[in-house]
């Protein structure tokens, strides 16, 4: 099997980095004598330094490289600039979004003049859980019906992974999760920081620019019994391509005869393909055969709620009895981690989950960013085709979501940067929410010049 170890953490180990860390601190503070722990405790930041500070060894990091595309793009004066590095919805004429049914919402909470500022449980906004969790699951899911689901507020897709990731490193028998290759680039960070030995799994096939789903089967086959496996629910970050039903399917049996954990991370519910229910799919049919998995959501991109940091983790078990212990479990996760979620956001996601009239204006404006993300890249399809560029360009609109695999190579995309200050990363991922029908002329002019150009 083809994988790439991310971390050398030791899959044996039954303590987890925070456990491991507080043992280190605890043998330091208990050391020596009295008098030797007062003054290792109190002694200044700058004790036996003569000058400078105590971080100058530090090197400089390196930028993120999602994030770093929007820093370079912003210190260019062009005004032919794109930016389509972006993870975030932009309208047709290129500015943020939000939207009309947030606002009602936002004020609706503003109005009320009862609510107060008061810190949340540790598990969050308690009603925003069990509406996240019908959402993610169906309002008729027998996991919810026998109370075998637990559903904790998180600041977004990345705090579920990490609180996730950390409830497994502690308390799952594995300590290994399979994630596909490629990903985004933040998963792999998680989930080693976390306290997990990652690998991966065949997923993208450049020759195709589709899926390798024989070596996505051939991988999981071979990995260990148990192993966790973190699957795309819809709308695959960066590659755009996801399988079909029937594929999932057999996903779902292989994965269930080798007692393999799903992780599901959901960050596009309702963007994909502008139904909820239909991106949430594959998740109700791990859900449906009674086994357990994980399941993180986001709010950021399907109600455009970037920054406020939103997001569920859902852990489906085979009791209810079980499900009470594991969220005991995960609030000894986030406690110390950062004590407790935001409210504002999640109130906003609960008023318009739990209001049927604003609920069914978020689908409509839901599926209006849908469709145009599907226009863009039926434009842009045409106006490769119209130029007659060198290639078969359909993986453009045979994927699906926010992002387009394009398959540029790290030297066409810096060219395309120098000379057509077209921003994207070097994996050649292009975000197309980023586009615009005055801009794919622009895209499809860069892309024309860059594959005819030997590079």
């Amino acid at each position: 099997m083809k994988t790439n170890d991310f971390s050398s953490s030791s899959s044996s180990s039954s303590s987890s980095p925070s456990d491991r860390r507080i043992g280190a601190l605890l043998r330091h503070l208990t050391a020596g004598t009295d008098a030797d722990r007062v003054s290792s405790v109190f002694a200044s930041p700058t004790s036996g330094v003569t000058g400078g500070s105590v971080f100058a060894h530090l090197v400089q990091a390196p930028e993120d490289p999602i994030l770093g595309v929007t820093i370079a793009y912003n210190k260019d004066p062009s005004p032919i600039k794109l930016n389509l590095g972006v993870g975030a919805y932009r309208t047709e004429e290129g500015k943020p979004l939000v939207l009309n049914v947030v606002r009602k919402a936002e004020q609706q909470l503003i109005n009320d003049r009862s609510r107060i500022k008061e810190y949340l449980p540790i598990v969050g906004l308690v009603e925003f859980n069990k509406l996240s969790a019908k959402l993610i699951l169906g309002a008729d899911s027998p996991a919810i019906r026998e109370n075998r689901v637990t559903t904790v507020e998180c600041l977004s897709g990345t705090g579920s992974l990490r609180v996730g990731g950390e409830f497994l490193a502690r308390h799952y028998h594995q300590k290994t999760i399979y994630i596909p290759q490629p990903t985004w680039g933040n998963h792999p960070k998680i989930f080693t920081l976390a306290g997990l030995s990652v690998k991966t799994y065949r997923y993208y096939d450049p020759s195709t620019r589709g899926l390798n789903f024989q070596g996505l089967l051939e991988d999981l086959g071979a990995a260990p019994q148990g192993s966790i496996v973190l699957l795309h629910a819809c709308a695959h970050n960066p590659t755009g391509v996801d399988p079909t039903l029937e594929q999932w399917e057999k996903i779902r049996k292989l994965m269930r005869s080798k007692g393999l954990m799903p992780f599901f991370d959901s960050a596009y519910q309702g963007f994909a393909s502008g139904s909820l229910d239909t991106d949430a799919k594959p998740i109700r049919m791990f859900v449906a055969d009674g086994g357990e998995c994980l399941v993180a959501q986001s709010y950021a991109k399907n109600m455009g709620l970037y920054g406020e940091r939103v997001g569920a983790l859902s852990i489906v078990c085979k009791a209810a009895d079980v499900a009470g212990r594991v969220e005991s479990q995960l609030k000894l996760v986030i406690r110390p981690m950062y004590s407790n979620p935001p409210i504002h956001g999640a109130s906003i996601v609960a008023v318009i989950l739990r209001d049927r009239n604003l609920f069914n204006e978020w689908t409509l404006e839901l599926k209006a960013m849908a469709d145009r993300i599907i226009s863009m890249r039926k434009q842009l399809f045409e106006a490769l085709r119209a130029r007659g560029t060198p290639g078969d360009w359909t993986h453009i609109i045979r994927q699906i979501g926010m992002f387009t695999f394009t398959g540029l190579n790290p030297a066409q995309v810096s060219f395309m940067t120098k000379e057509y200050h077209i921003y994207m990363t070097s994996d050649g991922r292009i975000s197309m929410a980023g586009l615009s029908s005055k801009t794919v002329p622009h895209l499809a002019d860069a892309i024309h010049a860059v594959v005819t150009k030997a590079l």
